[in-house]
């Protein structure tokens, strides 16, 4: 697969920003996500709910912006697909105390999250959430200034023009600044 036309050399077009490098997720960051796993998360090999984040990442191959067309890899039959709020910083952050988080952050976008379904809810493979395309972007940065309340937004995943998703950030177990 050929890189998408939204790739440049200097980094990703997402208005207003150029955004580049790689997305960071946290698995298993929504209640809703915990209860319909329901015991699944108290058998081996973790023996409970996950006590701090699970990180998953997206790499620069992965960035594809809104709108533009997924390439299924050959052989696989179904993807899994999710919308989420990503948190777009506007200057390097390092053990940043919760009550400073929102000074860092430029704005917010919406991340889709794509991947082949794994059973491995604690550490999906690489592979299956890191191929090209499997992270579209967009379509536009919010400057934070225009977000009142990041934990109290509504997102909804659509595919080919069909609802699949509703979520809101208020079902998140680590919230933005968290």
């Amino acid at each position: 697969m050929q890189p998408s036309a939204g790739f440049q050399s200097v980094g990703f077009a997402v208005p207003p920003f150029r955004l580049s490098g790689t997305v960071y997720g946290a698995l298993l960051n929504h209640h809703s996500i915990l209860t319909a796993l329901g015991d699944a998360v108290n058998q081996a090999p973790y023996q409970s709910p996950p006590r701090g984040p699970i990180l998953n990442l997206k790499p620069r191959n992965t960035l594809i912006g809104s709108g533009e067309a997924v390439n299924v890899p050959a052989g696989v039959m179904e993807l899994e697909v999710a919308a989420s709020l990503g948190i777009v910083l506007g200057r390097t952050a390092c053990r940043v105390a919760v009550v400073e988080a929102f000074s860092f952050i430029a704005g917010y976008v919406i991340v889709g999250d794509i991947s082949i379904p794994n059973d491995s809810h604690f550490r999906p493979g690489v592979r299956d959430k890191a191929r090209d395309g499997f992270c579209p972007l967009g379509p536009v940065v919010t400057p934070r200034e225009k977000i009142a309340n990041p934990d109290a937004l509504a997102i909804h995943t659509f595919i080919d023009g069909a609802l699949v998703q509703s979520a809101s950030t208020a079902d998140l177990i680590r919230p933005v600044a968290g």
